[in-house]
């Protein structure tokens, strides 16, 4: 199959397109086109997460669910702009940032499938009554009344109208989304760009080698366009944010190896030296020391 068109908006909107179409080769009938949009606040938010909605002709699926009630609030209206069905809500992670605004988008599609990857859902399980505690007091009116838990799907491939999404590395920390036709990643937890990379919920040495893994056997599908799971700024283009991330763990493995049982404050004074412009993230860089120093547990 063929691109027909792809689209990145300027870095000035939250709202990426990307425009796609396939036609068979054998065939002058063209396959239904798909539109890919994703939606990121930016530095309007806690964190500057991405979701993704994939549409055809006539319904729509939904990949990740925001962290605030009101940015899901922002995503219903979203949906209800391209006068679809919400056919699915895929939740790609079991962190809050992915499924907290699942509250409104659910409200207002009471008969949508929320659905995710067994590991994902017995994440969320096991976490969402301390997650909703800790961040409940910060989000405020923001925060969801309660959690929804998806439903278990362990499929690797999705369908819409035809065309087929792909579910990589399921069960792992690393997953991500793949449509092959169009050569497009969506990163969810594993990709970031312009911020500095979460990594309170990598602290051994073990899954960080997995992730640089995983993001190597991404690298070699050779995609054309990676939506991050998270960034500030511009939206970047090609791999390159899939190559930030890995470099960024790297430097992680450096910041640690830098002194012998290095405090959080040692690992943190590392990364700001390697990453100076991100103070707007310096926080997450900043819980993340504590948790790989071993002085915070994070679950």
């Amino acid at each position: 199959m063929n691109t027909l068109s792809k689209t990145l908006l300027s870095k000035s909107m939250l709202l990426g397109t990307i425009s796609l179409g396939t036609v068979l080769a054998s065939s002058v009938a063209l396959a239904t086109e798909l539109n890919i949009t994703h939606y990121n606040p930016g530095e309007n938010a806690i964190f500057p997460a991405s979701s993704v909605l994939v549409s055809g002709e006539k319904e729509v699926i939904l990949f990740d669910a925001q962290f605030s009630v009101a940015d899901g609030q922002n995503l219903v209206e979203q949906i209800k702009a391209t006068g679809k069905k919400l056919s699915m809500i895929y939740i790609s992670s079991g962190d809050p940032d992915y499924y907290f605004g699942l509250e409104p988008i659910v409200s207002a599609f009471p008969n949508v499938k929320v659905v995710a990857s067994e590991a994902v859902v017995a994440h969320i399980k096991r976490t969402k009554d301390a997650k909703l505690e800790y961040w409940g007091s910060i989000l405020e009116g923001n925060a969801p009344s309660k959690a929804i838990v998806p439903m278990v799907m362990n499929d690797t491939t999705l369908s819409i109208e035809g065309e087929t999404i792909e579910v990589k590395e399921i069960n792992t920390h690393q997953a991500y989304l793949w449509v092959p036709s169009e050569k497009t990643v969506f990163g969810g937890v594993s990709v970031y760009s312009g911020v500095h990379v979460w990594m309170a919920d990598t602290a051994s040495k073990e899954i960080r080698s997995q992730w640089s893994q995983s993001l190597e056997r991404m690298k070699a599908l050779e995609p054309e366009v990676v939506i991050p799971g998270h960034y500030l700024g511009e939206m970047p283009t090609g791999i390159n944010a899939v190559h930030f991330t890995k470099d960024y763990v790297a430097d992680i493995e450096k910041a640690l190896a830098s002194k012998s049982n290095p405090t959080s404050v040692e690992i943190s004074d590392y990364m700001k030296k390697a990453y100076p412009k991100f103070e707007a993230t310096e926080g997450d860089l900043e819980l993340g020391a504590k948790v790989l120093s071993g002085e915070m547990a994070w679950h």
